[in-house]
């Protein structure tokens, strides 16, 4: 016997899951889904009446006299104790609107359903996307709403403009809030103009510049350093550092800042820093392929997942001062990774590297040890990597 807030809790469900489809619906011409929808009340057998007579009144009487939206259907039960029954057979429903008012989505639905309207009227190839982002269309403030209109129609408007974010003439769209909804306005560009449900890039669906990714570099020889007319320290776009006419006998890639600033000069070397996951750059500087490559970066489980996903795009990659030998000696200055890496098995680290990670992920040593490069006495530091260059 389902009262009023088991058929609230059905529709729950049934709203969670339907609503994208019965989006699609408040279109189409076509009915796609059952409605009027139906919903048995759950009618008793006369035994359950007579174990329960109370419990089977207070039902009745609840149907009786609700109020609500949608239509109870009566139907009579001929019952060889009990006789003739009037009992609530089941709920009507005309169209989702009478589901959203049931479980409070009123004003939320009437929403969605207008600006979803609006925007496949003026738009019908966004009729397959637009309900993925239910919540949007449901939730966004007028003015958000407007500026995702405003954003959208010039963009598809202007395909190739290759300006930066900032340089985009919308008036309320800053690059902030753009920034922000980069997934959600690619996928609707990418809808109007190519009919795709899954965006690509955003810079290349909306025709937009993306900043230039800067590597930050170090030149350590004094010799190297004239090529640069004496600087030291650059940042400089990836695609400007693959094109320079360079050919170091060493490079090292640094994951903290702090330690590749302290390095001093070596001849004939560079040093990167701070790249993090971002790794795979380094495969796009052609320079490096003939340069011996060494990584130093913390032992921790992250340190040596940086590592593997290093050596995927620079096989010849080294790792320096990531040794089990390295940890132990420095046991005083353990601290605790904040959280591992999720990964088991990293294919690119040798036997070593390999024993080494497994053993921090199993907590051989302690719970979750990690030793951060710069902890390390820089003097001690020093003496392993000079001898590389």
């Amino acid at each position: 016997m389902k009262l009023p807030r088991d058929i609230r809790d059905l529709l729950k469900r049934k709203y969670e899951s339907k609503r994208q489809q019965w989006l699609k619906e408040s279109v189409s011409k076509i009915a796609l889904d059952s409605w009027p929808l139906e919903i048995n009340l759950g009618i008793p057998s006369e035994q359950d009446a007579l174990r329960q007579p109370d419990a089977v009144r207070a039902w009745i009487s609840t149907w009786q006299s609700w109020q609500g939206r949608g239509a109870v259907l009566w139907s009579e039960r001929h019952w060889r104790t009990l006789g003739t029954q009037n009992v609530p057979e089941k709920l009507k429903l005309e169209c989702p609107d009478d589901a959203a008012v049931w479980i409070g989505e009123a004003e939320r639905w009437a929403c969605a359903v207008e600006r979803f309207k609006m925007l496949v009227q003026r738009w019908p190839a966004l009729g397959e996307t637009l309900p993925k982002y239910f919540d949007v269309l449901a939730d966004y403030s007028d003015a958000d709403f407007f500026s995702l209109c405003e954003i959208v129609s010039w963009l598809c408007a202007n395909p190739h403009s290759n300006l930066y974010i900032r340089q985009v003439p919308v008036a309320g769209v800053h690059s902030k809030w753009l920034e922000s909804r980069k997934g959600l306005v690619s996928a609707l560009v990418d809808a109007i103009q190519t009919n795709l449900t899954e965006p690509r890039d955003f810079y290349k669906c909306c025709g937009l510049r993306p900043l230039p990714q800067l590597i930050r570099m170090r030149i350590l020889g004094a010799e190297l350093r004239k090529r640069f007319s004496g600087l030291g320290d650059i940042s400089i776009p990836l695609e400007e550092a693959a094109s320079l006419s360079i050919a170091p006998a060493c490079a090292f890639i640094v994951e903290n800042l702090q330690s590749a600033l302290a390095f001093g000069d070596l001849q004939n070397a560079v040093v990167f820093m701070k790249l993090g996951y971002g790794l795979d750059v380094l495969e796009k500087i052609p320079w490096l392929q003939s340069t011996r490559c060494l990584y130093w970066g913390d032992i921790d489980t992250h340190g040596f997942a940086m590592l593997n996903r290093g050596r995927s795009h620079l096989p010849h990659l080294e790792s320096v001062l990531m040794d089990e030998a390295t940890l132990l000696h420095h046991q005083a200055l353990w601290v605790e990774e904040a959280k591992q890496s999720t990964a088991i098995e990293l294919p690119f680290l040798n036997a070593s590297e390999s024993a080494l990670f497994r053993s921090l992920k199993n907590n051989t040593w302690g719970q979750k040890v990690r030793l951060e490069q710069e902890r390390i006495r820089w003097d001690e530091a020093w003496s392993v990597l000079q001898p590389f260059c």
